[in-house]
């Protein structure tokens, strides 16, 4: 009891039981390298002293920043690792697989318990919290339904405070893909436009200069010239890319502003969304849904983002309307290593997306 309070009152851990056999266990994402491996090596001496060799850690739900630099976690033969990005969703898949996982664990014994481990936002926990929570609604057994109720509050007040759109979003697709409220769009979906609804302001006399960088289980498939626009923030911007871009499974799109002073960017918005859920050829997302920018003063309240698609990659006719104006100029030339810059090209190796603008 005295060293799992010790553990509590770490200013740089957070380890809370959500329910009695699920643990979660957190790391600021700045916590030092040294005293980061002394309180893993503490959560490991306390999982072995209360649970003996019956727990699984969900871990890592974090990407290591040096992957030549080998990272620590509790000596034990039951860890897996599931990371992605901090404050990114993960791919449907894996949510799915992290579900099943944890079910076999726990249907294996009794004694079981299982820890989710994260060094960063605790919105990524949240994710795999929520999901299990739903995921274990499928059996819905009498015996489950406090742990359920645990999950939910675990959740909705630690979580929701400080998670993004996206990951709220596909929480939202596995419990509708469960429950079978959301059916299947297989159906090729090609994108022809991104419009955004309102124009933020990046530089100190307004406007911004944005491009789009477009993934797809995150690998870079388009990257688009960069839009200058100044003045009035009611204006529209319409990215067009013809042909149209194919796109199926795990979408990331992120739209950066290139700053005119400075071989900087800044992130405009992000957004992520799973084409099996979209059904209409135009979806849209108002500020509230967009990563980041929800909470970012400088995008317009008013401001939204829609997305044209087709059933082909052939230019859509009749949208005559959605060109932009003579106060919109475009440089095609993308060669420039800030817009070429992959944030994600070593996510495959367990680096964590570097902060942007830097």
């Amino acid at each position: 009891v005295s060293l799992l309070q010790s553990l509590e009152e770490s200013y740089e851990l957070d380890l809370l039981y959500i329910t009695e056999r699920i643990i979660a266990v957190s790391f600021p994402s700045g916590a030092e390298e040294p005293s980061y491996a002394a309180n893993l090596r503490e959560v490991a001496s306390m999982l072995r002293s209360k649970h003996g060799h019956n727990y699984l850690v969900r871990s890592r739900l974090d990407c290591s920043r040096d992957e030549r630099k080998p990272q620590p976690r509790p000596a034990h033969k039951s860890v897996l690792d599931f990371g992605w990005p901090d404050h990114h969703a993960p791919a449907l898949e894996k949510i799915c697989s992290i579900c099943k996982a944890m079910d076999t664990w726990l249907s294996a014994d009794s004694r079981n318990v299982v820890v989710i481990h994260n060094k960063g936002n605790r919105g990524r926990t949240g994710v795999v919290v929520a999901a299990f929570m739903h995921y274990s609604n499928i059996s819905a057994s009498a015996d489950q339904a406090l742990d359920r109720f645990a999950m939910k509050r675990f959740y909705e007040d630690k979580v929701v405070p400080v998670g993004q759109p996206s990951q709220r979003r596909y929480v939202e697709y596995f419990s509708g893909l469960l429950s079978g409220h959301i059916k299947i769009n297989n159906k090729p979906l090609f994108l022809h436009h991104v419009i955004m609804h309102g124009i933020p302001d990046f530089e100190s006399k307004g406007g911004c200069r944005p491009f789009l960088k477009i993934y797809q289980a995150m690998q870079p498939v388009y990257t688009s010239g960069i839009y200058n626009v100044q003045g009035d923030s009611q204006t529209s911007i319409c990215i067009t890319i013809e042909p149209g871009l194919l796109l199926k499974g795990d979408i990331l799109l992120k739209c950066y502003h290139k700053r005119y002073r400075g071989p900087c960017r800044d992130v405009i918005f992000r957004v992520q969304f799973h084409t099996c859920a979209v059904h209409d050829l135009g979806i849209v997302f108002g500020k509230d849904e967009l990563d980041e920018t929800f909470k970012d003063e400088r995008f317009p309240e008013y401001g939204k983002v829609e997305f044209i698609f087709s059933f082909g990659p052939e230019k859509m006719y009749g949208m005559d309307h959605l060109e932009n104006g003579p106060s919109v100029s475009v440089d095609y030339n993308t060669q420039d290593p800030l817009i070429r810059w992959d944030s994600y090209e070593n996510f495959n190796h367990n680096n964590e997306d570097t902060t942007e603008g830097e």
